[in-house]
């Protein structure tokens, strides 16, 4: 087995690889329109493994972005093996921390099913961090709700709504696992101009001209068809508690079935037990779950 940086005359192979196994990964950034454009670079440091017919049979790929870099840590695309032993993880593993200078750790995340792919993050030391459920609503009738005196909810409005969404965003995810990491302005702009972002479908609460929430609907694709992706839900520590984040997830539910989304999803850490309790309640169901699988450089 030779091990490789991902060279421009392989993107193609590469990208064939992600989408070929991309249904027993966490295929968060596996998607046709992440693959698209994928070159690997600083920000996507990428390594094959091939077999002595030159196949690619192994691939590991980080995402190092603003956000990760502030945060001192990357995310794994893809940490995939065909040939279906520890050493070939070893070898992909071994030329991937010479690409994390600056960071404190590496993570991915493992769908609960994915047994042997957990297997092998233990025996490379890889530690679970968290877990993150899945949680799909279908087509039932979405309950009716009233903003209280006081409250708006108002469109997210490119080029002016950036802080606001920070203020929002940070402050509710503060203490969460996995979101720490405090999102510039400059950030939500650029979430904002992805190809998932759905026109009238980021909200913020605002209490007397205070933000005191945000909501944000986006495309995506569960069992290839066409589904809204709720997330971030953030309410500001002292707000929490009186029902306003139910109030705006109905709100996106509503404007969701309007746009002609019958179904809805989203992920919530297991930790967030109240958070989970309320999709549940608000007819959510968990249909899969992953674990966050990190390793300390």
């Amino acid at each position: 087995m030779k091990v490789e940086y991902l060279g421009p005359g392989r993107v193609a192979d590469f990208v064939a690889y992600c989408k070929k196994h991309k249904v027993d990964l966490d295929d968060s950034f596996l998607y046709d329109d992440h693959l698209e454009k994928f070159q690997p670079n600083e920000e996507n440091p990428t390594y094959i493994l091939t077999n002595q017919e030159g196949e690619l049979i192994a691939a590991a790929s980080l995402m190092i972005n603003e956000y990760h870099r502030r945060g001192r840590k990357a995310r794994f695309r893809i940490f995939h093996s065909e040939a279906d032993n520890i050493e070939s993880y070893n070898l992909l593993m071994q030329e991937m921390v010479k690409k994390t200078s600056g960071l404190d750790e590496v993570f991915l995340f493992v769908p609960f099913a994915n047994e042997k792919l957990a297997k092998f993050m233990e025996q490379l030391k890889f530690t679970a961090e968290r877990y993150t459920f899945l949680l799909v609503r279908g087509d039932e009738v979405i309950p009716d709700f009233t903003v209280p005196e006081g409250y708006e909810i108002r469109p997210y409005r490119l080029g002016v709504d950036e802080e606001a969404w920070c203020t929002v965003r940070n402050a509710g995810f503060a203490n969460l696992k996995g979101s720490e990491t405090p999102q510039t302005p400059d950030m939500v702009a650029k979430m904002m101009a992805k190809n998932d972002y759905i026109e009238g479908a980021s909200l913020i609460l605002y209490h007397k001209d205070r933000p005191v929430g945000v909501i944000r609907g986006a495309v995506d694709e569960y069992e290839d068809a066409p589904i809204m992706n709720i997330g971030p839900i953030a309410i500001v520590p002292e707000y929490q508690g009186k029902g306003l984040g139910r109030i705006l997830l109905r709100y996106l539910l509503h404007f969701a079935k309007q746009i002609s989304y019958d179904r809805t999803i989203l992920c919530v850490n297991a930790e967030n037990e109240r958070a989970k309790a309320l999709y549940i309640q608000e007819g959510f169901k968990q249909v899969d779950g992953v674990t966050c699988y990190t390793f300390q450089l």
